[in-house]
């Protein structure tokens, strides 16, 4: 019986073979290149780019090339312009290149698993869109897999390529839908070793909370949530305000088995006098995910055009392009910047985009960064009048409340702020939150909410913690001091991890170029029951190497920093086999 075939990265060992392959195929075979003495074909990119190879045991059979963006160059630069080849310049655009399998593996599953295992690698890094060379007697095959021609054709000695183009999204429904026979088939045979999973999430939307399925999703027993340690989500890790708790605790069959106010109007009346806002300018919704879903689907179509901030919150990518179908573009945060929003650069980029929705995390999830709110006022009150923007504050409470664009959303047609309870209040469990806007916006809202859509524990609790402000103003100045103390105690551990610290409760660890991955870190802290989050999907411009740990109590938060210890040091000793930087040759170089 024959070995399964195994996809990993590239080691460095791999390396002259890659070469060796390479002369054989492009310039014995294809005639691509002239012949050389040395009997190998290196490459500019190589250093920068990533093989991922396929092989059966210590038979290698084929590879594949992936260009991530961060490289700041693409192998098609040696042939068209960025302004004859404009996607190039896009947000999150990977290239691959170099799809090339030894003769006698031609005619099995190791070309079309390396093309998945690239898509894969791509998708896990946040990539947005793949960019290709294919030959143009090949571009059937391509056509296939879902990439398309962009119209642009490229000679290379005596081979004419195809430039291919599909977007991350499209391309990864497609192993979803029309080829998840295929898939199926192969992952019954292969040998993963790729840091990104096999399948892609099914809801296509990459939330944390992998520490509850390691809890238990079917709750036969939840005493392993004494041992999880759960900072992959951004839960509080303080208790509820007393009086919150004793609501739900008073009387648990009545709680239960009772129907709520139909639309809440109690707990719109205590955020009315909370706030200091009049309650017609308000709805209420079971979490702020809720409040998008259902807001979203009514204001938009597949022909509105919306701005995300990159990186941001996914469930914002999620809805609009994977749900509703929207045209979304990306203004991309740069870390050299220090992921802050260029509010003048914004105004440009938004007085020419025609845009219908603009959506702002503030303080953003997952940079930790705040805007402050004048600048916020002055970037809308510039703003075409048609472009609605939607203020997601969320963790507004760990800065200053006073920082709230909820007044100005109150009385500004072109302004929405969405403000969840789960993470101040310490209620993620019983999913409150709540919309401010103008009162015919907020009327919209409310007349498109079901009855009874937040939960008597929820409207109970949410209530009781608004009368407590004293209470959560206490634990979020504690929250600010744990999150100090990891962050030092974490940046102890190795001067060559970059910590930084948000303004809410997480902080963020970026690994050196050419280390572990973070996916990598990631699977190796969840060996010690702590389950951490890698940011790559969200955004190529974490580059696959950035973690965010949500602050924890002190006992977990010293747990957190003893596996994340073990785990470096673990990645580091295995580090003997180095990331590497993977059909006949289909896709060039």
């Amino acid at each position: 019986m024959s070995r399964p075939l195994s996809l990993r990265p590239a080691t460095a060992d791999d390396l002259p073979w890659i070469h060796e392959l390479r002369h054989r195929v492009y310039a014995q075979e294809l005639g691509q290149h002239a012949p050389n003495a040395e009997g190998r074909l290196v490459d500019g990119l190589d250093g920068d780019n990533v093989y991922l190879v396929a092989a059966r045991g210590p038979v290698r059979v084929g590879f594949v090339s992936v260009t991530p963006p961060w490289v700041g160059r693409y192998g098609l630069d040696k042939y068209l312009t960025r302004a004859e080849l404009p996607l190039l310049n896009e947000a999150g655009v990977f290239e691959v290149r170099l799809l090339t399998v030894e003769p006698d593996a031609r005619a099995g599953a190791a070309g079309a698993l390396l093309m998945y295992a690239a898509l894969r690698w791509i998708a896990s890094r946040g990539g947005l869109r793949v960019v290709a060379m294919g030959r143009a007697d090949l571009v059937g095959m391509y056509r296939a897999a879902g990439l398309r021609p962009v119209g642009r054709t490229v000679r290379s000695g005596a081979v004419e390529f195809e430039v291919l183009t599909g977007e991350v999204a499209e391309l990864t429904r497609g192993t979803t839908g029309r080829h998840a026979a295929t898939v199926t088939r192969l992952a019954a045979s292969v040998d993963w070793r790729l840091d990104s999973s096999f399948a892609p999430r099914p809801d296509g939307c990459e939330h944390g909370g992998a520490s509850f399925t390691a809890i238990g999703t079917d709750f036969r027993s939840l005493d392993r949530r004494l041992e999880v340690v759960a900072a992959d989500v951004l839960d509080a890790w303080f208790a509820p305000a007393p009086g919150a708790r004793a609501a739900l605790a008073k009387d648990t069959g009545w709680v239960s088995r009772t129907s709520p106010p139909t639309s809440a109007e109690g707990l719109l009346a205590e955020i009315a006098a909370a706030r200091g806002l009049p309650a017609e300018t308000l709805a209420v919704g079971a979490g702020s995910s809720d409040l998008i879903f259902r807001a979203f689907g009514r204001w938009l179509t597949p022909a509105s055009r919306v701005l995300l901030m990159d990186p941001g919150y996914g469930e914002y990518a999620h809805v609009t392009e994977r749900v509703i179908g929207c045209r979304v573009d990306r203004f991309r945060l740069r870390r050299e910047e220090g992921w802050r929003i260029d509010p003048t650069r914004l105004s440009t980029v938004v007085a020419a985009g025609e845009y219908d929705l603009v959506v702002v995390v503030n303080p953003n999830n997952p940079t930790g960064r705040h805007a402050p709110a004048a600048e916020l006022r002055a970037v809308i009150a510039t703003a075409p009048a048609r472009t609605r923007w939607w203020i997601d504050e969320a963790y507004l409470g760990y800065v200053d409340p006073a920082e709230s664009l909820a007044p100005f959303a109150a009385t500004d047609p072109r302004a929405v702020v969405c403000t969840s309870m789960s993470k101040t209040y310490a209620l993620s469990g019983v999913r409150a939150a709540y919309l401010v806007a103008e009162p015919a916006t907020a009327a919209e809202v409310r007349r498109w909410t079901p009855p009874w859509a937040v939960g008597l524990p929820a409207q109970l609790a949410a209530v009781a913690a608004l009368r407590d402000p004293a209470y959560y103003a206490d634990r979020l100045r504690h929250t600010h001091g744990l999150r100090r103390q990891l962050a030092s105690d974490l940046a102890g551990v190795d001067a060559s991890v970059l910590v930084e610290e948000s303004v809410a409760n997480f902080l963020l660890l970026t690994l050196p170029p050419g280390g572990p991955s973070a996916a990598a870190l990631v699977a190796a802290c969840r060996r010690h029951d702590v389950y951490l989050r890698d940011l790559s999907p969200l955004s190529a411009a974490y580059e696959g190497r950035t973690v965010r740990v949500a602050v924890r109590d002190t006992a977990e938060n010293a747990r957190i920093v003893a596996a994340y210890r073990a785990a470096l040091t673990t990645l580091r000793t295995a580090s003997a086999a180095p990331a590497g930087s993977a059909p006949a040759a289909g896709l060039a170089r």
